[in-house]
């Protein structure tokens, strides 16, 4: 426990396990509950960030920079995402007028 900088120190682990596994049910819910494909995407980047942050605090506490690096290949990842995602919605949105995902059955052959 010593070697945890006191910032650290203050907040304990289980606040930030709490907090990352309610955003990342937030965001569970929001994928299976909603129906508009931007308020999907953004639910996923939530569940994304959810997963940084515990990476991020658990990093913090065990003194190891190696998950704060997979965190940054992780959001470079998600950058990638919202550029495709926001491509094929935008594309979606041309052809049939709405980002309903429920209407995207109609592409199906």
């Amino acid at each position: 426990m010593n070697n945890i900088p006191e910032v650290i120190r203050t907040i304990p682990l289980d606040y930030y396990l709490f907090f990352s596994a309610a955003l990342f049910v937030i965001g569970v819910i929001g994928v299976l509950t909603r129906r508009n494909a931007i308020v999907i995407f953004m639910c996923i980047e939530l569940m994304l960030n959810a997963v940084n942050l515990l990476l991020t605090a658990l990093s913090a506490y065990r003194a190891d920079a190696s998950a704060q690096v997979f965190v940054f290949f992780i959001m470079a990842v998600a950058a990638a995402e919202v550029c495709v995602g926001l491509a094929i919605i935008v594309m979606t949105y041309r052809n049939i007028r709405s980002t309903d995902v429920q209407l995207l059955n109609y592409l199906k052959w």
